[in-house]
């Protein structure tokens, strides 16, 4: 039996379908609380598996600091782009970038050939700052948030030419397999209608995940629509990404299998 252990606040059902979706398989269903991080009164939650999902910085600290197994799948160092983009560059959003540090990007600007307008975005999962577009001349540390969400202007990022995006989806991949997709619109994130295996961005995403070496057992793969067809947008821990309209009956028995073969 696998614990899930729910961060409510985070999303817009306050995790009501996942935590039905446990409960029907079988699985606890624990109510995550913050104040355990100030008051060291940990729940016991047994000897077996127990999968945090909530906010990221929940997740990653969940993953780093307590010893249930998995606890949560958020190893974000394997999320960061520097560490995955190489192996998949051809199917990107953009078909050139560029890995700098904050600094040196205000320093020395974007490159010429990326054009008069780029995008910016951390190269960490953790996103310091939300990925923005910006004018070549605009580019400045304060447009890059320095001083409000971080101090250190060695912060690695990631430069690319802009690309128009259309729609986008994001799939669950569990033990190497696509096993549950949804749309969603980025800006409101707003669900957008549960997918179907014979949707073609569901088969874009197994294409992906055929090609990547898997940053851990569970994770988030979001697909999106650009001028040159689907492309790879990114990847996300498991733990700290919303599902959207992802079946939620589909990822649980889906994570059960992982975590119990572990």
């Amino acid at each position: 039996m696998t614990v899930w252990l729910l961060e409510r606040e985070v999303f817009a059902d306050e995790h009501e379908r996942l935590a039905t979706a446990a409960e029907a398989a079988g699985d606890r269903v624990v109510r995550w609380r913050d104040e355990w991080w100030s008051d060291g009164r940990w729940p016991e939650l047994g000897a077996g598996p127990v999968v945090f999902h909530g906010a990221l910085e929940n997740a990653d600290r969940v993953h780093r600091e307590r010893p249930w197994s998995p606890g949560a799948f958020c190893a974000t160092e394997r999320f960061a782009c520097s560490a995955w983009w190489p192996q998949v560059a051809d199917l990107l959003v953009a078909e050139r970038h560029a890995v700098t540090t904050v600094a040196q990007l205000v320093a020395e600007g974007p490159p010429e050939e990326f054009g008069p307008r780029v995008f910016v975005r951390p190269d960490s999962a953790l996103k310091p700052f939300s990925g923005r577009v910006l004018d070549r001349d605009a580019v400045n540390a304060a447009a890059l948030d320095h001083g409000f969400y971080y101090d250190d202007e060695r912060l690695p990022v990631v430069v690319t030419p802009v690309v128009d995006v259309g729609e986008e989806w994001r799939f669950v991949v569990a033990g190497g397999e696509v096993v549950a997709g949804s749309g969603y619109v980025a800006d409101g994130r707003e669900q957008a209608g549960s997918l179907g295996a014979g949707h073609p961005a569901w088969a874009y995403a197994e294409t992906v995940v055929a090609r990547l070496s898997a940053p851990e057992p569970v994770f988030v793969v979001d697909v999106c629509e650009t001028p040159r067809g689907l492309r790879l947008l990114e990847l996300n821990p498991f733990s700290g990404a919303d599902l959207y309209d992802c079946d939620r009956g589909a990822v649980v028995a889906a994570v059960d299998r992982v975590v119990e073969s572990a």
